[in-house]
């Protein structure tokens, strides 16, 4: 069982011992922590958080002990309830709120959970932030209210209607094309909110919309990330249907994969490269990915005559990078989609309106359109670290053994050779080291990875 805490929120197994797992002690510490930084940093004595949670098991109950932690700190909640991710996101800065909490373990399982942390503007916190709330956490510098001044909680469900009403106004959104083209698609929304929001949004687009394992229950049917090796259950039922495609979410809604129309994977890392073609075909500029993403994105964007450049791995440095450059559309390669003209946040109600607008634009079938594509392949790997495991003596080895290549070492190691790539980083939310491949072929994607575990394994002496 484990407890990681990072910049961007605590993350942990329900259940076990305080500082060992995220237990009700943890949640209260974390939610205290960040409602204490909102306090000194807001300046008012009653600020506002929105607070929002996927469908998880343990979600009520760790909601119930955030937002009463937080009113015991004079901080006033608006209850978003069953929400997603980008719901969240967007609700913050309508609210005039002075932050947000998401409760969600995105796509781990069942047993985690956790609380994903947000600034004023309904985006991600920096490292600097996130640094203060674990120094505040560590410190126990909490200063509750008394009893006339604790916050309230209002209850708020209207937002996610709202957050679709907000994404079909959006003027790339083509819901008369997309009517016209009377898809078919099977929705697979592991048991969570996205049950709850992308039928929803596919029905006001005139969608015929095939509902699997969309009731809100929290009882995941499958491994929730959004990948092929889960997802045989989509592909019967998008067969067997006759769908124009299937889509499947994440638990909290931000990652978004598509299917196609025989039961094959369109692929994950091309949910941002067909909805970035699009939109780079309607407004020319600049693109932003991660490390960690494929090249398929840096083509497209060439093609289209604007740049494109690599962040460091995570939505906030991916946010970041984006402003900086002034970037049209963004995300990582995990199915985040981040476009600006709705906010800067991963939405895959946003990646849906825009992926469905393109394919009634083109006029073809899913698999056609991806065969229109750059075609590179991925394989995703990992190492499950151990108390003995120096990562970082063992990630500077790996860029020390392959320095006459081109090596990036941002965050964790990245190779690039002529003709494919590696990376190598120590992930965020679980103890693993990510090993990320991508080359021409899945079979070299594939003995790269074996590559470098055998090189991992051997400087390591695991």
């Amino acid at each position: 069982m484990t407890l990681i805490k990072s910049i961007s929120g605590i993350r942990g197994t329900i259940g076990g011992k305080v500082g060992n797992n995220l237990t009700p002690i943890d949640t209260v510490k974390f939610a205290s922590a960040y409602g204490s930084w909102v306090k000194k940093n807001s300046g008012k004595q009653n600020p506002k958080v929105v607070v929002g949670r996927d469908a998880r098991l343990s979600g009520s109950m760790v909601q119930q002990l955030v937002m009463n932690s937080l009113i015991g700190l004079g901080i006033d909640v608006i209850d978003l309830g069953l929400s997603t991710t980008p719901t969240v996101e967007i609700a913050v800065p309508l609210e005039a709120a002075d932050g947000g909490i998401i409760l969600t373990a995105s796509h781990n399982p069942k047993q985690w959970n956790a609380l994903k942390l947000l600034n004023n503007k309904g985006e991600f916190l920096n490292a600097n932030n996130g640094a203060e709330i674990l120094a505040i956490a560590e410190s126990d510098a909490y200063t509750f209210s008394e009893v006339d001044d604790l916050g309230i909680i209002k209850e708020n469900t209207t937002y996610i209607d709202r957050h679709i009403d907000l994404v079909l106004d959006l003027a790339l959104v083509n819901v008369n094309k997309v009517k016209e083209a009377k898809f078919k698609v099977v929705v697979d929304a592991v048991n969570s909110t996205g049950g709850i929001a992308i039928p929803k949004l596919l029905k006001k687009m005139g969608v015929e919309v095939i509902e699997l394992y969309c009731e809100p229950t929290g009882h995941f049917p499958h491994n929730p990330e959004p990948l092929k090796e889960h997802l045989g259950d989509l592909a019967k039922k998008v067969v067997e249907t006759k769908a124009n495609l299937g889509l499947t979410v994440d638990p909290d809604v931000d990652r978004l994969a598509f299917m196609c129309e025989d039961g094959t994977m369109f692929g994950e890392e091309y949910t941002l490269v067909a909805c970035a073609d699009y939109v780079l075909g309607k407004t020319p500029g600049n693109t932003v990915s991660n490390l960690s993403s494929s090249r398929a994105l840096r083509d497209i964007t060439v093609k289209h005559g604007g740049v494109y450049i690599a962040s460091n791995v995570g939505e906030v440095n991916v946010v970041a990078t984006m402003k900086a450059t002034n970037a049209v559309i963004g995300g990582e390669g995990n199915g985040g989609i981040i476009y600006p003209e709705s906010h800067y946040g991963r939405d895959s109600l946003v990646g849906v309106a825009l992926f469905l607008s393109h394919l009634a634009e083109k006029k073809y079938s899913i698999s056609e359109l991806k065969a229109s594509y750059p075609t590179y392949f991925m394989s995703k790997n990992k190492i499950t670290l151990t108390p003995e495991l120096d990562v970082d003596n063992i990630l500077k080895a790996m860029a020390k053994k392959y320095e006459k290549e081109e090596v990036t070492t941002t965050d964790g190691v990245k190779v690039d050779f002529p003709e494919n790539w590696v990376h190598l980083r120590k992930s965020n939310t679980e103890p693993i080291i990510r090993i990320y491949t991508e080359a021409k072929t899945q079979k070299e994607a594939d003995n790269l990875a074996i590559d470098m575990i055998k090189d991992i394994k051997e400087i390591s002496g695991i």
